[in-house]
């Protein structure tokens, strides 16, 4: 077992674990992993289908991936909350403008890190790809970083099967080629193109059964 490289104590604890603990759950095969870059700062983007996305991302990635979470997460325990920074996680204000959460996302990136975000904003729930946010693409820009695509198939339906059917049932994690996004943060125009250009490469990497709204027309604006 390879453990990604520049990750955390509690990172690498995480990935040890999860890693020997899917074993008898579920089968990740992992496509194009080397075109994760290894140095300097990354948006990795992904489709959010409310299943094991995180557990793919994460042990398919060769570098630790920074996650937000739900702000009441940090509200719970101080202890809980000291795990979940040390795990790399940090907390954001859902539903509304959250300045601080953006500034600390665009600091991680700036820092040389891998931020993991899921544009879509809401899960999908297995089905097809939804409506790009712009949040992934301002951090990006604001960075100077690069976006890396990629998409995770059968990571809603895993756990149902395996307890279906009692086997191991397999996920399927591709990576995309990474993509400066080009233009100016502050014109809307260009980071709206931006966003369509991340969900189309995100799309090319899922069953066309998976692409939603990115399956052959451009989607329009995003919000």
């Amino acid at each position: 077992m390879q453990l990604p490289r520049d990750s955390t104590r509690t990172w690498k604890i995480l990935y040890t674990f999860v890693s020997l603990a899917s074993l008898p759950i579920f089968r990740l095969r992992v496509e194009n992993r080397q075109k994760m870059p290894m140095e300097g700062g990354v948006v990795l983007v992904c489709n959010h289908t409310g299943g094991l996305d995180y557990v793919a991302l994460g042990l398919a990635s060769p570098r630790q991936i920074y996650y937000m979470a739900k702000v009441e997460l940090f509200q719970i325990n101080p202890l809980l909350s000291a795990f979940f920074r040390s795990a790399g996680v940090f907390p954001v204000r859902r539903g509304q403008r959250d300045t601080h959460a953006y500034h600390e996302a665009v600091a991680i990136v700036k820092s040389g890190r891998v931020l993991g975000m899921f544009p879509e904003g809401t899960r999908n729930r297995g089905t097809a790809l939804q409506r790009g946010k712009s949040g992934a693409v301002r951090i990006a820009m604001e960075a100077g970083a690069p976006i890396v695509p990629a998409g995770v198939v059968g990571a809603y339906e895993v756990l149902g099967r395996f307890y279906r059917q009692w086997r191991r049932p397999e996920m399927i994690l591709r990576f995309g080629d990474p993509f400066i996004p080009e233009g100016d943060v502050n014109d809307p125009d260009a980071v709206y193109r931006n966003v369509d250009r991340m969900m189309f490469s995100i799309a090319a990497l899922l069953p066309p059964s998976m692409r939603g709204l990115y399956a052959t027309e451009r989607a329009g604006s995003a919000t």
